[in-house]
């Protein structure tokens, strides 16, 4: 299997997937401007020079949403997804194509989490939450029941978001923010309570 992206996020990859039962083997890491030859152990490559046929399998290694986005309409293979054997996933719980899910992150029963997103350390998804393709959820963020998280949201560190709440496509919440109400597609929410403080231009994504 290969890696698309050599910074930290790999690392932190590169450990769930060594961690896992599973005998995975990582051939090579892939970036379009990588800073060294090696990640860890594994080697670094440049993209897309020499990538391996579209019958390998991948994992996208990049945390800002757009990024990884973009990467996964490039790439034609089969997508992975890494988890953390010290995260609790319910049997109930559904996990896209390409997530990665980090140590003791919770999703809950019937929780729903999409293609290429990353619950990343300590998150809290529980029971019930739809969260949607390329979101990245931050460490020690809590989505309480019911939660729905568009596309491309990104949920900052820390930050809670209490039951039932929407939030709209590639929103973004700040770290520490406390979500109390539905959030707009393309909203930069911070504070607690959470208020919105600017939009980001549609053409980002």
């Amino acid at each position: 299997m290969y890696l698309f992206g050599a910074g930290g996020h790999a690392k932190v990859v590169i450990d769930i997937l060594r961690a896992s039962e599973k005998d995975f083997r990582i051939e090579a890491v892939y970036d379009d401007m990588p800073r060294t030859a090696r990640l860890l152990d594994i080697p670094v490559l440049k993209s897309p020079s020499g990538a391996p046929d579209t019958a390998s399998e991948w994992i996208i290694c990049i945390g800002d949403n757009h990024a990884r986005r973009r990467v996964s309409e490039r790439l034609r293979a089969r997508f992975l997804t890494a988890i953390h054997p010290g995260a609790v996933i319910s049997p109930y719980a559904g996990i896209g194509e390409g997530s990665v899910i980090m140590t003791h992150a919770v999703v809950g029963p019937d929780a729903v989490v999409g293609r290429h997103s990353i619950i990343n350390t300590r998150a809290v998804v529980e029971h019930d939450c739809k969260i949607g393709d390329f979101v990245h959820i931050s460490p020690g963020a809590v989505l309480v029941g019911g939660v729905t998280a568009g596309e491309g949201v990104h949920i900052g560190a820390g930050a809670t978001v209490i039951q039932g709440v929407t939030i709209g496509r590639w929103a973004v919440i700040g770290a520490g923010a406390v979500i109390l109400r539905d959030v707009p597609e393309y909203a930069i929410v911070v504070g607690n309570p959470g208020k919105i403080i600017k939009s980001t231009p549609d053409e980002q994504t």
